[in-house]
């Protein structure tokens, strides 16, 4: 009725008044950038995309998936942020859980095959028992972090029913 709508308009006009308060987190490349004050990109910016907070074909969006798979990614993996001038590798592992947003991001903008390789790159991470840690050292091939990790066991989860409808099994025999 009238209250749920008078609702719906409260929560739309509160979302337009965050997204208007968001231009000084845009970098001068045109990406969204961590905050004001820090201009590094960063992998959970992957997750308004995930959930709708703008259009997967606006320009920020477009310039910071690019800027993650170009200075996050590596080896079909993401770290999650850039700690400093290190290497990605020695500063931290990569965060599991970005590769499966990566995933879900690519699966939303029509992108079948790059998200089935984010999503199976990251998926071979687990350890013997099938479980996640938080993070995984691309170089030495281990696990790291906490374990198990409860979030990229979510991840994973959403990830395999979201991509699921887009696998194709064999029509051979059985």
């Amino acid at each position: 009725g009238g209250h749920g709508r008078r609702e719906a308009a409260r929560w739309t006009a509160l979302a337009d008044a965050i997204l208007a308060s968001l231009g000084d987190c845009v970098h001068p490349s045109g990406r969204w950038q961590r905050a004001p004050d820090d201009e590094r990109v960063d992998a959970a910016l992957l997750v308004p995309m995930m959930r709708g907070g703008l259009p997967l074909d606006d320009p920020r969006n477009v310039a910071t998936i690019e800027a993650v798979q170009r200075e996050l990614a590596a080896d079909g993996y993401v770290y999650r942020f850039r700690h400093d001038a290190r290497p990605l590798d020695q500063a931290e592992g990569a965060f599991l859980l970005c590769g499966f947003w990566m995933a879900l991001v690519e699966h939303a903008r029509g992108h079948p095959v790059a998200a089935a390789h984010w999503f199976e790159r990251n998926r071979g991470a687990c350890g013997p028992a099938a479980l996640y840690t938080e993070e995984f050292d691309v170089h030495q091939r281990q696990l790291r972090g906490n374990l198990p990790q409860a979030f990229v066991h979510a991840g994973v989860l959403e990830c395999a029913v979201t991509l699921s409808p887009d696998v194709q099994l064999g029509g051979g025999a059985v």
